[in-house]
C-alpha cells in the first residue's frame, strides 16, 4: 500500500511539476537542456533558446529563491536598494518614505488579478481577494478609482503597489495623456479616473466621488511602471490579422512619461496558459521583438489564476517566484531613480528658468499681436 501511494504521489508531483514547468514540452527544448553541460556563448543563441534558458533559470531558483526574495521584501525600506553616484550622500537625496510602484494596462489585461495573487504570496492572504476583478461576478467590472494596495499588509512596508483603471484600445491617444499626467503630477488612494463617456454616469454619484477623492489621501510620485499585457489577447490578435492590441500596448510601453533615464518599465504578460506551448512562446518573442526590447530582461510571464479560478502560488511555484522578482526588480529601479534635493541654488535657477519663459512668451506674443496689426495696416493702405 505504501509503495502504491509513493508511487501516486510521485505521479501527481512529475505531473504538476510538467505544469507550472510548461516550455519543457516545446520543439527544441533538448537543445536547451544540452547547453547546461557547457558554455554557450548567449549571443549566438536564437532568441527562442534564450527565451527557454531564462525560463529554465526561474525554475531553477524558484523553490529556495522565493522565501530568500519574501525576506528581503518584508525588511525593505525605501531606499535601502539605493547606492551611492555622482559623490552625492544618501541624506542629500530626495527619497520618499513610501515607493510607489504604478500598474498599467488595457482593460481585462489582468492588473487586479495580479495584486490579489501579490497579497496572497507576499501578504500570505490565501484565497482572500482584496481586489475586484473583471472575472468576478459582474463581467463588466472596471477599476474606476486609483487603488493603494499594501500587498505586504504591512505598518513598516517600504513600498505599495497601484491598481489604475484599464484604457481602451481603440483610444490610445487618451491612454498616453492620462498616463503622463499621473507621472507628472502624482497618484493619490481613491483618486478618480474620469473618462470621456463617464460623465453621464457619474453624475448621480458626485457625493460618493467627493467623499471617496478625499484630500488628505497622500499625493505620492510614480517610482517605477509596469505595463501588464494580456498575452493571449494580443497573439490571437495577431493570428486574426488585427494588430491594433499589439500597437496600442506598443505606444503605451514606449510613451516618453514611462522614461526614467535609461531603464524600460517593467513588462508583465499575463493569460499565457489559455495558449498552447509553442503559441505562449511565439507570442512572447512577437511581443518583444515589436516592443524593442529583451524576451529575456525585465519581462515576466505570470499566471495568476488556475484553471478552477484560484490563486496559483502553490501550484505554480514559477509564477510565484517570478511576480516576487518582478516587485524586487521594481524597487531596484525606483532606489536607482532617485533624484538630489533640491538646494537653494537649485530653486533659484528653477524659478530663474520660469522666469526667462515667461518671458519669451510674452515677447512672442507682443510680436504675434504686432504682425496682426501690422498686415491690417498694410491691407489699409
Amino acid at each position: 500500500m505504501k509503495s502504491q501511494a509513493s508511487c501516486v504521489d510521485e505521479d501527481d508531483c512529475e505531473s504538476c511539476r510538467l505544469a507550472y514547468c510548461w516550455w519543457r514540452s516545446a520543439a527544441k527544448f533538448d537543445e536547451c537542456a544540452k547547453l547546461k553541460l557547457v558554455f554557450p556563448n548567449v549571443s549566438s543563441l536564437t532568441p527562442r533558446l534564450k527565451l527557454l534558458i531564462e525560463l529554465e533559470r526561474l525554475a531553477l531558483i524558484a523553490p529556495d529563491g522565493l522565501n530568500e526574495l519574501r525576506h528581503k521584501l518584508f525588511g525593505y525600506r525605501s531606499g535601502d536598494f539605493w547606492v551611492p553616484t555622482g559623490g552625492i550622500k544618501k541624506e542629500d537625496m530626495d527619497i520618499p518614505p513610501v515607493n510607489t510602484i504604478l500598474l498599467v494596462g488595457f482593460s481585462g489585461s489582468g492588473k487586479s488579478s495580479l495584486i490579489n495573487l501579490m497579497y496572497s504570496i507576499l501578504g500570505r492572504s490565501g484565497l482572500i481577494p482584496f481586489a475586484q476583478t473583471s472575472s468576478g461576478s459582474s463581467s463588466d467590472y472596471t477599476t474606476m478609482y486609483m487603488e493603494e494596495h499594501n500587498v505586504l499588509r504591512s505598518m513598516r512596508s517600504g513600498f505599495c503597489i497601484y491598481d489604475s483603471r484599464g484604457f481602451d484600445y481603440g483610444r490610445p491617444r487618451e491612454a498616453l495623456e492620462e498616463l503622463s499626467s499621473w507621472m507628472s503630477e502624482g497618484i493619490h488612494h481613491n483618486q478618480l479616473c474620469l473618462r470621456y463617456g463617464d460623465c453621464t454616469s457619474m453624475t448621480d454619484d458626485v457625493e460618493n466621488v467627493v467623499m471617496r477623492s478625499h484630500s488628505k489621501f497622500v499625493q505620492r510620485r510614480v517610482n517605477c511602471v509596469m505595463v501588464v499585457a494580456n498575452m493571449a489577447e494580443i497573439y490571437k490578435a495577431l493570428k486574426a490579422g488585427d494588430v491594433k492590441p499589439l500597437d496600442a500596448t506598443r505606444q503605451l510601453f514606449c510613451s516618453p512619461a514611462l522614461r526614467k533615464s535609461n531603464e524600460n518599465p517593467l513588462l508583465i504578460l499575463t493569460h499565457g496558459d489559455l495558449l498552447s506551448t509553442e503559441e505562449r512562446i511565439d507570442g512572447r518573442l512577437k511581443i518583444c521583438e515589436r516592443l524593442g526590447i529583451s524576451e529575456r530582461n525585465g519581462v515576466y510571464d505570470i499566471v495568476c489564476l488556475t484553471e478552477y479560478g484560484f490563486l496559483v502560488e502553490e501550484s505554480d511555484p514559477v509564477s510565484a517566484y517570478a511576480l516576487t522578482e518582478a516587485v524586487y526588480r521594481a524597487l531596484l529601479i525606483s532606489d536607482r531613480g532617485h533624484s538630489p534635493k533640491r538646494k537653494f541654488l537649485d530653486w533659484v535657477l528653477f524659478i530663474s528658468l520660469l522666469l526667462v519663459r515667461f518671458i519669451g512668451f510674452c515677447f512672442s506674443f507682443l510680436a504675434d499681436i504686432c504682425s496682426k496689426l501690422g498686415q491690417k495696416e498694410k491691407l489699409r493702405i
